[in-house]
């Protein structure tokens, strides 16, 4: 390194086995080069910031227990062993101040511990999964178990598509601008699903004991659709159905969640 000359001669003479003592300004040596200032930008400083102090928070989950999707995501994150917060916001009532945490306004959303914004209830179960590992699971590790659950809980979401298609049909669009065979289409879909269903649990019923993703699933769906569109899926005619919900609808992890615009915990 090249030193000024006021370095230099500020030198003692033994310099080689002693280090410099300089003074003033002279502390801080000229360099023949320009000193480059790097800055971090501030989304690198803010999410740094965040992961240093994410350690005391824990995961929010933003949505109305009367939407399947959210409370789907509620109770499983009971059985997971995993802490969160629950804010009921609706995406209508209180749309202004669901878009403060979500501009996408969608629910279920999960806001993790670092900030992150996380939506859709299989991909946040997903992420919930990763988690709790490897000492939680709700999903089988076999294949053939696996392709098993992932069949009911496809049926099972299947059948809450369409059952919130039916209702928001009803609810939402003014009588004189339904469509008819609309709904007598998205009618046909959800019970098909749910007539798969009945047909899959009376071959190979579900267990509560343990509970996995495609019990919780399934119950969750059947109630939401019973609580909702009894008139469309008369119980009479879904037996299993309905028998593994009463069942599930007792258990801890679900009572403490229940369906409506209750906040998880407080019900």
């Amino acid at each position: 390194m090249l030193l000024s000359r006021s370095v230099r001669t500020s030198l003692p003479s033994d310099f080689r086995t002693r280090e410099p003592v300089l003074k003033g300004e002279d502390r801080f040596p000229r360099l023949p080069f320009p000193m480059l200032k790097i800055a971090l930008p501030t989304a690198v400083n803010v999410k740094m910031s965040a992961a240093a102090g994410h350690q005391d928070r824990i995961m929010q989950l933003i949505g109305m227990l009367d939407s399947p999707y959210v409370r789907r995501v509620a109770v499983s994150l009971q059985f997971l062993g995993l802490s969160f917060e629950h804010r009921s916001l609706s995406v209508f009532r209180t749309f202004e101040q669901f878009r403060e945490l979500n501009p996408v306004v969608k629910a279920p959303s999960l806001i993790c511990e670092d900030g992150t914004v996380l939506m859709d209830s299989t991909l946040i179960l997903e992420y919930a999964e990763s988690i709790a590992a490897p000492a939680k699971s709700l999903m089988p590790q076999s294949v053939a178990t696996r392709q098993y659950a992932l069949r009911i809980i496809g049926l099972a979401l299947a059948a809450c598509e369409k059952s919130v298609q039916v209702i928001y049909e009803r609810n939402l669009r003014p009588p004189e601008k339904q469509h008819a065979p609309w709904i007598s289409r998205v009618t046909g879909q959800l019970l098909a699903a749910y007539g798969a269903l009945e047909t899959e649990l009376a071959r190979r019923p579900l267990s509560v004991e343990p509970m996995d993703q495609a019990g919780i699933t399934t119950a969750v769906a059947w109630n939401f659709t019973h609580e909702m569109l009894a008139d469309v899926v008369p119980e009479k005619d879904f037996p299993a159905l309905g028998a593994l919900s009463a069942q599930a609808e007792r258990l801890p992890q679900f009572a403490a969640a229940p369906h409506g615009p209750d906040t998880y915990g407080q019900a």
